[in-house]
């Protein structure tokens, strides 16, 4: 019974529908597995580009800050130096040549068809560069051409220059004195005029990127707006002066008439409040009025005269006194006797001091 139950056809079918049920089962639960492999596998995808995407948002953000920082350090200098422009190029010059990644940096000011230099960044050789050397660039030489065009120029390889293979002498030194190979040079533009040039250099054959070179354009504008706001405070500081000087003049000159209209017929108060004036806005330590009795000066007022200098010319003064009167003694004395003279030979003669003529 059992044999033949196990060999019954019946029994067969079940077992081969059981193992179709079987396999189907398998079949679709390989199917969800696959698609959530697929799903892994973009979800994985997806999470790198997010990754990537941060790792550049954070880089921007750095380089944002960076800016930031830099910007703000600038107007510091700017705000805590007024009226100065060293300070401002120096700080505006070493933090364009950090954040560019450059080696070395120069700032330019144009003086007709020159360059002078005002600002240094890196150790560059300092016979071809230092502060206040003034370069007559040729025209085809890149601080010759921005004069003209106002445009930045990016040189990769400054060995390719035409002022280089002439063997123009700043293109020359760069190259192979101090090592230069990538430039990057801005201009300084104010009112359609190259008033300077900003320039950094790299010294390996690699070229800026463009945000590098807008925010070198930036610095450009800065310095300008700093040189302006710069002969604007001087001439403001220099008006000022003159007014405060004018005032105190007339100040002065009031001081002077008020003594006199209060001591009408005396000298000496008159000579003191003037020589105490002109002594203070002369900016003066001492001063002294003389006035000339003859053939001596005699002193008529005396300003915060130190007491040892003072002592000087008491001194000098008296012996100047007993030497003219004895000149005087000795010219009383040869005119007496031409007197003399004239009254035994019977003849005019005309008197050495006061030059009338004597008749006997």
């Amino acid at each position: 019974m059992a044999r033949k139950g196990a060999n019954s056809p019946t029994r067969g079918r079940k077992l081969r529908s059981t193992g179709t049920k079987a396999r189907a089962h398998i079949g679709r639960a390989d199917e969800p597995r696959a698609e959530l492999e697929k799903k892994l596998d973009a979800r994985t995808r997806e999470l790198a580009e997010a990754r990537t995407q941060l790792a550049e948002a954070r880089g921007h953000l750095s380089e944002a800050l960076e800016r930031q920082t830099a910007t703000s350090e600038v107007l510091q200098v700017i705000s805590s130096s007024p009226g100065e422009l060293r300070p401002v190029f120096d700080a505006m010059l070493a933090n364009a040549s950090t954040l560019c990644a450059a080696a070395y940096g120069v700032l330019w000011l144009r003086e007709g068809d020159a360059f002078r230099i005002q600002a240094l960044h890196g150790a560059l050789p300092a016979q071809q560069w230092h502060t206040g050397a003034l370069y007559r660039p040729a025209p085809d030489v890149p601080l010759g051409r921005i004069t003209r065009t106002q445009e930045a120029i990016h040189i990769a390889d400054m060995r390719e220059l035409l002022g280089y293979q002439r063997g123009d002498s700043l293109s020359v030194a760069a190259v192979d004195v101090a090592g230069q190979r990538t430039l990057l040079l801005v201009p300084m533009v104010k009112d359609s005029e190259t008033i300077g040039a900003i320039s950094i250099y790299r010294t390996e054959v690699s070229p800026f990127s463009e945000k590098q070179i807008a925010l070198l354009t930036n610095f450009a504008n800065q310095a300008v707006i700093a040189i302006e706001n710069t002969r604007l405070l001087n001439e403001l500081r220099q008006r000022t002066n003159d007014l405060t000087e004018a005032l105190e003049q007339q100040t002065a000159t009031s001081e002077v008439l008020r003594v006199i209209s209060s001591s009408p017929g005396e000298l000496k108060p008159v000579f003191d409040a003037m020589l105490a004036n002109a002594t203070r806005l002369c900016e003066a330590k001492f001063g002294i009025l003389n006035l000339r009795d003859g053939e001596v000066f005699q002193n008529v007022a005396l300003y915060n005269v130190p007491p040892a200098y003072l002592e000087t010319i008491l001194s000098r003064l008296s012996c100047l006194k007993r030497r003219t009167a004895a000149q005087r003694h000795r010219r009383y004395c040869r005119g007496s006797a031409a007197i003399g003279r004239a009254g035994e030979k019977g003849r005019p003669t005309r008197h050495p001091i006061s030059g009338r003529r004597n008749d006997r």
